[in-house]
């Protein structure tokens, strides 16, 4: 479960919804539940939920302790340069670049690794 902003049924589209679709986007995946977010798909065992945070909920920024990361995703790709170009293109942002892996934040800012 992705921790996103909002607490309300607006919000929660606001907030979680487009998560939701950066993600099923991403992974080629689908949303499958609607009254609370959750992607999967018919090849893959893997499912994201995601959900509204708390009250005073702060986004991650990784790598600060003060504002930590619900979780932390490592997804293997075949093409790090294609992959890397169709993250930024969904809306993530690359934070380092190491030797055979990119950490990005996701629009929420989730940390997360292709």
């Amino acid at each position: 479960m992705f921790a996103c902003p909002g607490n309300t049924e607006e919000s929660y589209a606001r907030g979680a919804r487009p998560l939701a679709e950066f993600y099923a986007e991403l992974l080629g995946m689908r949303i499958i539940r609607e009254d609370w977010f959750l992607i999967g798909s018919e090849r893959s065992p893997l499912q994201l939920a995601f959900g509204d945070g708390p009250i005073d909920y702060h986004p991650p920024r990784w790598p600060d302790p003060a504002f930590p990361q619900q979780m932390h995703l490592d997804i293997t790709v075949e093409d790090l340069p294609t992959s890397d170009r169709r993250a930024r293109a969904l809306g993530a942002t690359a934070l380092r670049q190491e030797p055979g892996y990119t950490v990005y934040a996701d629009p929420a800012g989730h940390p997360f690794c292709l």
